[in-house]
């Protein structure tokens, strides 16, 4: 944890249990709401995949941006990595029970975001139309 915010929450009289538990709630949420994250847990949600293949899925993440969320992804339990001793040698991502249940939360955002797209994005409108006529 970081020790600014760890004597912050100790200042204010936050339980050391809790402090752990606030820092790991601020790390995940950092780590599921990168864009590369989602797509990366959208792509394997399908079943296992090589590193190629989830690369062509994912228009416009670099390969290291990929490798970088993948071992983020793998040291969190979320995903697994399998290398099977062939020639050649090759790599799959898969993901976890506790990936799947991330997955599952996911694909649930993403059908409340098109239940509610016209809506969402008619307040947009309406406050940006507001916005601009305020001085």
């Amino acid at each position: 944890m970081d020790s600014t915010l760890r004597a912050r929450l100790a200042a204010a009289g936050v339980d050391p249990e809790c402090a752990t538990t606030i820092e790991l709630v601020r790390d995940l949420l950092a780590r599921v709401g990168d864009k590369w994250t989602v797509l990366v847990i959208g792509a394997l949600a399908e079943g296992p995949l090589r590193f190629t293949a989830v690369h062509e899925r994912i228009a416009g993440v670099s390969q290291r941006m990929l490798g970088h969320t993948l071992r983020a992804l793998t040291r969190d339990g979320l995903v697994t990595r399998t290398a099977h001793a062939e020639v050649p040698p090759r790599v799959e991502y898969a993901l976890t029970p506790l990936g799947r249940s991330l997955a599952d939360t996911v694909a649930h955002t993403v059908r409340w975001v098109q239940e509610h797209r016209t809506e969402i994005l008619d307040n947009r409108e309406r406050f940006d139309a507001d916005t601009a006529a305020t001085p």
